[in-house]
């Protein structure tokens, strides 16, 4: 079972936002047309490390990375890498790794799923994916599913706004970009206030939504991945700068984007010296529960 080893004060950041793309046997996430689909439209070299290799990755820059895979199998009919595959083995990596499960809200015994890859595995956390695995969050159908995932008191990650996954093919594969509008899920923040949600992405077209959304709910931060900084919307900087400067969080959506890069655009943005720190790891190891909770700011900076 996974337990965390992370030494927090040797940390230079927390990545909340790494995809796992090959399990065991060399089994990819993604089915080969849509993979190739998103190299393409992340112009990236199509490499896809294994578990153990981002673990090696993340250690050598004095980094934490959440890691997961999505599970969509109902919609994209092709099995995923199994989340209890992704947690058992993060727990030989338990000093860098922080595993998330996924599981299709589809699946009959999707809450006892939940359950279990906390419960028995470990799992830190949960990553969903509204519009690859075909779902709007606000329909009622899915409300025993959130409610499990609030009772385990779990941050969860929910991809927001435009997605590389199905950019270019013929119908986007069929997927539809509305499920991952971030106000679908401002219904499931109102609903159960004690379920910590993390919404992925500049969710873009969709930017100051998501803004509202984590200004009027405390219990929704949001993360910088899968966005080179230097393409992120001024509303955005400046919302992370000041009044949402401890419910922002630094990911990278690798291997699609390079946390390397990643870095380098954001220390060009205008962001105050005082304000990195809490991007970089402070927000995330505390809704992480890896850090003591802090006092929030109520005041509005200029």
């Amino acid at each position: 079972m996974y337990r965390p080893e992370i030494d927090v004060e040797a940390l230079t950041a927390v990545d909340v936002h790494v995809h796992v793309e090959v399990g065991d046997h060399g089994h990819c996430s993604l089915p080969p047309d849509l993979a190739a689909a998103a190299a393409r439209y992340f112009r990236t070299d199509g490499i896809t490390p294994d578990l153990a290799s981002i673990a090696q990755f993340y250690r050598e820059r004095r980094m934490a990375a959440v890691v997961f895979t999505v599970d969509a199998e109902h919609q994209l009919g092709h099995p995923p890498i199994p989340s209890e595959q992704v947690v058992d083995q993060a727990a030989d990596h338990a000093d860098v790794l922080i595993p998330f499960g996924s599981v299709d809200p589809h699946r009959p015994d999707a809450v006892d799923r939940v359950r279990s890859l906390a419960l028995e595995h470990g799992a830190r956390g949960f990553k969903l994916h509204p519009t690859v695995q075909g779902f709007d969050p606000s329909d009622p159908r899915y409300r025993p599913f959130w409610a499990a995932l609030a009772e385990l008191r779990l941050p969860v990650v929910v991809h927001t706004g435009q997605t590389g996954i199905g950019a270019g093919v013929r119908g986007g594969h069929g997927f539809k970009l509305r499920y991952s509008d971030p106000m679908l899920l401002d219904d499931v923040a109102a609903e159960f206030p004690d379920l910590s949600l993390i919404f992925a992405h500049p969710s873009v077209p969709w930017q100051d939504q998501a803004i509202s959304i984590a200004t009027h709910k405390a219990n929704v931060a949001i993360d910088l991945s899968g966005w080179r900084p230097k393409y992120f919307p001024p509303a955005l900087v400046r919302a992370a700068d000041t009044f949402l400067r401890e419910r922002v969080l630094f990911g990278s959506d690798f291997p699609l984007i390079h946390p390397d890069v990643w870095m380098k655009d954001f220390a060009d943005l205008p962001i105050r010296p005082e304000v990195r720190p809490l991007i970089l790891r402070e927000n995330a190891l505390r809704i992480l529960g890896l850090a003591p909770q802090i006092p929030t700011h109520t005041e509005e900076d200029a």
